[in-house]
């Protein structure tokens, strides 16, 4: 019990409370707050403490959690409630059946509300509700909502975190109450089956038995039960045993306990937890009636937590901490955050003057020199404190340094005796007079006559003086700065500074990147100031940056703009794209041509005929167009996915066989189909030879067949789709012309066919080739999220290449983050590429070159790796509908999308930026001028024809023409 002290009883607090509570405490009970003066093995003794800040208990117990028939009975009235279609009914019952008042009434109406639009079915007895949405920093997080109460939400938790900590191989961060469980899915998992959360009915039990005895729960179960029957003895009777100490014997006995199963104590506390705290039989019940569809479990996504959802995590407790190697901004702030005499003992001068920014350096020198603004004098008293603070300035000095008639306040000063006009290292300076004793004594200066006593009176340390006023206000300064300003010797003042250093009064160090192998000074004040200054910078680039700032690095990463020419350049770019399935009637005009100054396809092509480089294909996309993988021949076996689903059909096996025996023309391909005793038709045998290019099991020593495919393809007018098939919308003019042709081969058969699996025959364990594609996936990329793994198609998704980036992590090789905003927190980054984003993010005024065409400006293929929108990053909101297909392009500026120009320069979308600029118009008109499109006729705008709206007359203010079908653009006049 609670009592004050003339023995007044005032509340009571839980064991628990008690055995953690200290003398001196405060703490609320009730509505009042309570000081702590004594513990007794019987009371505690307070006394009123109005006014204080008073702790709320940390401990609040273990709830007995909703019963199961409370829990039918909310779920019934929520039923009823929602299945009412008079509102006027539905208040009338919660007045009259549940005692609320109107504006309870009203409150838990729109509270339902909300949550039918939010996931369109609301919790009740008879459904269940699987909530699925991103936490604040992209999380996964899975809410099952139900009324059923936490006696049987608890073991239902149990029994889930077992099953799925076996399904991804981790630990299952989960948490349970009255009103459902929420789960946090791990970094490598983005949906869980509804199968899995519903498990036999029969089996549910034995489950949750056998995972009883490794919670926290059972071992606080055992220490009440062999307190109870007295298997832990109190040393003295007359006294509190401590919690901590209660908890380490029963630890002890639970160890011992555990060899015997048929212990009495284990079995009272397993039977405790399974009757008094869990509801198995009603868990047993809900699992049968989710089986059998009696209760219906629905899954939902949604943007963002519902009503019930948020109520759930208000309760979560998430703590993440990161070790190891961290980006330069974090290594910094943390060095920055020590205490600076422990900080120059561990890193020494050389590290801090790396820590210190030079930029704030110079930001602070500004300021303590009055130089910037706000901080000059505008007024006769405020030159008088420029001289004291600063020392003495000359009439020039003190001009750079006031706003306002600086000579007729100079001359006020001086008439006044407030200062003295005196030479100074031979320099004639204005000095506050209080400074004259200092200066004749410091630096032999000659006194006017007639000034004050007060002024001419000896200071006990002259010149330790001066310098320490010097060092208040510079940053970082030497002996030879001070020698300067008081005209003494260099000697003279390293050897006053050096006292200064021994007495604390300055630092000795080096501090800025000029003062390499020179001693240099500081004021331990003003280093402080320049600490929090750079403190304050580097935490704001620790703060992860916006996704529009990866948008802006992404090109630059990847090359786009880049000013190299010739095949070396390709050779680079191409290794930083090796392994990405590129969509072959863009590759060169778009993708490479963005990388490389002036690219020029015979590059590639002495690449491939060289050997050293192969193109394997990764899908088709229509009839004439498809991805290719370029790779470098020796990487093949780590880039190239192994084919697991051959394409079926005679002329297909005819052509396998013949490749078989080795690398084959297309005179030869056909003689083996016709001894196969197949008919030989080119068109037959052609779609057969690229049904296996496209699958990945054939390539050529050429780029030359890729080039004609993809060019007859846009001749004959088929179109790309994202989701074509083998042979599917061969068009009839294509087949026409192909029936034409002789055995001599179409240019879509020319140079020589192999096949690709004798290249994969070097493929090694598993485990390395993830190790490669990791690597591979993070010089693309710089910055490796989620999102982007998804984008690129990567076998396996994500979960397959997470256990090789966090090993590389452990080992120190990339960094693990929260770099970018709203990407998730399971971010990895190469060393240099954190620095790099960060550094756009300080620059985000400065757009890139992007292709030349300035003002930050970026033209990109919907498709290329480098255009993040659509794949790492959501569209921006817009009227259309944007979508990453071949054909279409993207104007970026500074990493925000402006446009999308859709396949064929016929439509187009604009995103909420375009509003505010016209740079995307030179965008769109760049592919005219780079020979891309012939022309543009932009006939639609978000799906409305554009002369109804009010962008064509920003087109044609652009110079764009009124055509037949729209705005026309043909790059001349």
């Amino acid at each position: 019990g609670v009592f004050l002290p003339d023995g007044t009883r005032v509340g009571e607090l839980d064991e628990e409370m008690v055995y953690e509570s200290r003398v001196g405490e405060t703490f609320l009970l009730g509505a009042s707050t309570w000081r702590i003066v004594d513990i007794t093995f019987e009371r505690v003794v307070v006394t009123p403490a109005p006014g204080e800040l008073g702790k709320m208990p940390f401990w609040h117990g273990d709830g007995p959690g909703r019963p199961i028939e409370l829990g039918r009975a909310v779920g019934q009235l929520v039923r009823e409630l929602r299945s009412e279609s008079s509102e006027k009914a539905r208040m009338r019952r919660l007045r009259e059946s549940c005692a609320l008042d109107e504006l309870a009434a009203t409150n838990l109406l729109e509270f339902l509300d909300d949550q039918a639009e939010a996931t369109g079915v609301v919790p009740d007895d008879r459904n269940v509700v699987v909530e699925r949405f991103k936490d604040e920093i992209g999380d996964w997080r899975m809410c099952i909502l139900s009324p059923f109460g936490a006696q049987v939400h608890a073991p239902w938790g149990m029994a889930l975190r077992n099953r799925l900590g076996e399904l991804w191989g981790t630990d299952v961060e989960l948490i349970w109450g009255d009103d459902g469980i929420v789960i946090r899915l791990p970094e490598a998992v983005d949906d869980v089956a509804l199968d899995d959360l519903i498990f036999d009915p029969d089996e549910i039990s034995g489950i949750v038995i056998s995972g009883l005895s490794s919670t926290t729960m059972f071992a606080a179960r055992f220490r009440e039960c062999a307190a109870r029957a007295l298997l832990l003895p109190r040393r003295r009777p007359d006294q509190r045993t401590p919690l901590w100490q209660q908890r380490q014997r029963a630890a002890d006995l639970l160890r011992v306990a555990a060899r015997y199963d048929t212990f009495p104590i284990l079995m009272e506390t397993t039977r405790e937890c399974v009757n008094d705290v869990f509801d198995l039989p009603s868990l047993v019940e809900l699992m049968r009636a989710l089986r059998s569809r009696d209760i219906s479990m629905t899954a939902a996504q949604t943007r963002d937590a519902s009503p019930f959802a948020q109520s759930l995590l208000f309760s979560w407790i998430a703590v993440y901490i990161y070790e190891g190697d961290s980006p330069l901004a974090e290594r910094k702030a943390v060095a920055l955050s020590l205490n600076q005499s422990l900080l120059r003992d561990l890193l020494g001068a050389e590290e801090l003057r790396d820590l210190l920014d030079p930029a704030v350096l110079a930001e602070v020198e500004l300021e303590l020199q009055r130089l910037a603004d706000g901080y000059k004098a505008t007024n006769v008293d405020q030159v008088h404190d420029l001289l004291r603070t600063l020392g003495p300035l000359s009439v020039r000095d003190i001009a750079a340094r006031s706003i306002g008639d600086v000579a007729g306040w100079v001359q006020d000063l001086v008439g006044a005796n407030r200062a003295i006009e005196v030479r100074v290292g031979g320099r004639d300076v204005i000095a506050d007079i209080a400074d004259a004793a200092r200066l004749r004594d410091a630096a032999g200066v000659a006194l006017v006559p007639g000034l004050p006593t007060f002024a001419t009176n000896p200071v006990d340390d002259p010149l330790g003086d001066l310098c320490v006023r010097y060092a208040r206000t510079h940053v970082v300064f030497n002996a030879q700065d001070v020698a300067d300003w008081l005209g003494l010797s260099n000697a003279l003042i390293a050897q006053r500074l050096s006292g200064l250093v021994s007495e604390g009064r300055v630092l000795r160090g080096e501090f800025s990147s000029g003062g390499a192998g020179a001693a240099q000074f500081c004021d331990p004040e003003v280093l402080r100031r320049i600490r929090r200054h750079c403190l304050a910078a580097l935490r704001q680039e620790v703060e992860p940056v916006d996704q529009r700032v990866f948008a802006k690095f992404l090109p630059a990463w990847q090359q786009v703009g880049s000013r190299r020419t010739g095949i070396d350049a390709v050779a680079d770019v191409v290794t930083q794209l090796q392994g990405a399935p590129l969509v072959a009637s863009v590759l060169e005009s778009d993708i490479l041509s963005a990388r490389v100054r002036d690219y020029q396809a015979s590059d590639l092509n002495e690449l491939c005929t060289s050997g050293e480089l192969v193109w394997v294909g990764a899908g088709s996309l229509g009839a004439s167009d498809g991805r290719v993988r370029l790779v470098m021949r020796d990487q093949v076996p780590m880039f190239v996915p192994a084919v697991t689903d051959p394409v079926e059909g005679a002329t297909h096996d005819a052509i396998r066989q013949r490749l078989a025996v080795g690398a084959s023309f297309w005179g030869e391909i056909v003689a083996a189909v016709q001894q196969a005793g197949l008919p030989y038709d080119v068109p037959v045998v052609l779609e057969a030879l690229w049904d296996l290019v496209w699958n990945g099991e054939i390539t050529n020593d050429s780029l030359a067949p890729l080039r004609e495919r993809v060019k007859h393809g846009r001749k004959s007018g088929s179109r790309t789709s994202g989701a074509g098939s083998r042979g599917a919308g061969r068009s009839r003019r294509m087949r026409a012309r192909l029936s034409e042709l002789n055995v001599a081969g179409p240019p879509e058969a020319g140079g020589r066919w192999s096949l690709v699996e004798p290249l994969l025959a070097a493929r090694t364990s598993d485990t390395e080739l993830l190790l490669n594609q990791a690597h591979q996936l993070l010089e693309r990329y710089g910055v490796l999220t989620r999102q982007g793994v998804l984008a690129e198609g990567h076998p396996g998704g994500f979960a397959g290449v997470y256990p090789i980036l966090k090993h590389l992590e452990e080992r120190g090789e990339l960094r693990r983050g929260y770099f970018i905003a709203g990407l998730g927190a399971a971010q990895f980054a190469l060393p240099g590429a954190v620095d790099r984003l960060r550094s756009f993010n300080r620059e985000t005024s400065q757009g890139a070159d992007g292709d030349g065409l300035g003002n930050g400006v970026v033209m990109l293929s919907a498709v290329d790796p480098a255009q993040p929108y659509g794949a790492t990053l959501d569209w921006p909101d817009s009227e259309g509908r944007p979508a990453r297909v071949a054909g279409a392009h993207v104007v970026l500026q500074d990493g925000e999308a402006l446009v999308e120009l859709e396949r064929g320069g016929r439509s187009l979308i604009t995103f909420p930026r375009a509003q505010d600029s016209d740079a995307w118009i030179d965008g769109i008109k760049s592919l005219v001028s780079s020979k891309r499109l012939p022309n543009i006729e932009i006939a639609k705008v978000n799906g409305i024809a554009v002369r109804e709206t009010s962008w064509a007359s920003r087109l044609e203010s652009a110079g764009f023409s009124a055509g037949y079908r729209g705005m026309l653009w043909r790059g001349y006049s």
